[in-house]
C-alpha cells in the first residue's frame, strides 16, 4: 500500500474494533486485564488492537513512526523517536481502559497522523456509540460526515480529569466537574457544547492529538498551562487545557494559578 485516504484509515479504524475490542466489551476474564501501574488497566483488547493499527499503518506509510501507548509503556524511547520524526501516527487502541473494564460505553479507538509536527487528520471511534469523529487539518471537524461548528459559550462549564480538582473553582466560574474519563468522549463532548473548557494534567500525544484537532476544527482552541499553543510532538507540558474558542482559553488559563 502507498498511502491512504481519510475514509479509509476509518474503515481500518472501526474494523479493528469489531475484530478485537468490540468482543471484549463486558466480555474480559480478569487474566485479561493487567496493570501498568497502580490504576493503570491495560487488556488483551489495548495490545492486540494497537498491534493490528501500527501494523496496517505502517504497512501503508513504510517511513513513518507510529507511536503506541502500550509500545511506549514497554519502551519509553519510542516517544523520543516520536518527538523526531517528521511524519508520525498516534495509536490508542483503546482510550477510556478504565470504562472499557467496567463495562461503561466511554471509550474509543483513536489515531492521529501528524505531519512536520503538526497534526494534519484525526480518528476518533466510539464503537459502543456508533459515532466516528475525523478531522482534517484546514478541512473542518466531522460526526458521521456531517460537520461540526462548536456552539456559542454559555455559562461556562468545566471538566476535569484531576480528581482533586473536581469541586475546585477558578475565580468565578461554577465548580469543576468530573470529564468523561476518556479523551475520545471528553473532545467530542466538548465540540458539541457538553462542556466549554476541559482541564487536564497530564499530556500523552496518543491521548490528546487526536482531540486537538477535532476541536480546533471546529473552532476551538487546545493550549498548555504557560499560555502555548499545543503541539504534539513538544515535551510533555505541565496541564493542557482544551477550550470552546480562544476567548474562554485565556480567560482559564489565566486563572489556573488558583487550582494550585
Amino acid at each position: 500500500m502507498s498511502g491512504l485516504d481519510t475514509d479509509a484509515v476509518l474503515a481500518l479504524v472501526r474494523d479493528v474494533a469489531d475484530e478485537v475490542v468490540v468482543p471484549r466489551f463486558r466480555s474480559l476474564e480478569s487474566e485479561q486485564i493487567d496493570e501498568k501501574g497502580p490504576g493503570d488497566l491495560v487488556t488483551v483488547a489495548d495490545r492486540e488492537a494497537e498491534r493490528l493499527l501500527t501494523d496496517a499503518l505502517l504497512a501503508a506509510y513504510p517511513g513513518a513512526m507510529v507511536l503506541g501507548e502500550e509500545a511506549t509503556a514497554n519502551d519509553p524511547s519510542v516517544l523520543e523517536r516520536f518527538r523526531a520524526a517528521d511524519h508520525a501516527f498516534t495509536v490508542d487502541p483503546v482510550d477510556g481502559t478504565k470504562n472499557f473494564v467496567k463495562g461503561s460505553p466511554d471509550h474509543a479507538v483513536m489515531v492521529a497522523e501528524l505531519r512536520g509536527g503538526d497534526v494534519v487528520r484525526s480518528w476518533i471511534w466510539q464503537p459502543q456509540h456508533e459515532l466516528a469523529y475525523v478531522a482534517e487539518r484546514g478541512a473542518g471537524a466531522f460526526r458521521d460526515g456531517t460537520r461540526l461548528v462548536r456552539p456559542p459559550v454559555g455559562e461556562l462549564r468545566g471538566v476535569t480529569s484531576r480528581r482533586s480538582w473536581i469541586g475546585r473553582t477558578l475565580g468565578a466560574l461554577s465548580a469543576l466537574e468530573l470529564t468523561w474519563v476518556c479523551c475520545g468522549v471528553d473532545y467530542p463532548k466538548l465540540v458539541e457544547g457538553d462542556a466549554d473548557y476541559a482541564v487536564y494534567r497530564k499530556g500523552n500525544p496518543w491521548d490528546h492529538a487526536p482531540g486537538s484537532l477535532l476541536v480546533t476544527e471546529a473552532g476551538g482552541y487546545v493550549g498548555t498551562f504557560a499560555g502555548d499553543p499545543y503541539r504534539a510532538q513538544d515535551p510533555e507540558p505541565a496541564g493542557l487545557v482544551a477550550a470552546a474558542d480562544r476567548a474562554t482559553y485565556d480567560l482559564v488559563q489565566g486563572l489556573l494559578p488558583s487550582l494550585g
